[in-house]
């Protein structure tokens, strides 16, 4: 079952991004919230996906609005 939280880690460094959530499935964690970051190239105007900020992590931005950040859980 999945686990939402609004309680977020220092490693995504997001944490006061309005409007985002984690949702947790077992051993993996989704985490969404509005992309406020200034970007140096030109991204797709649909999806875009590059390797996150951590290793272990991907990052793909929706819509040059959506940020979605797959990672393995730490409990």
């Amino acid at each position: 079952m999945a686990n939402l939280e609004q309680a977020f880690d220092a490693r995504f460094s997001l944490q006061c991004a309005p409007a985002s959530f984690l949702l947790r499935l077992g051993s993996r964690e989704i985490f969404v919230c509005r992309d406020f970051r200034q970007r140096y190239y030109s991204v797709n105007p649909l999806i875009d996906c590059a390797t996150g900020i951590q290793a272990g992590h991907l990052e793909i931005l929706l819509f040059r609005k959506w940020l979605v950040i797959l990672s393995k859980a730490k409990w």
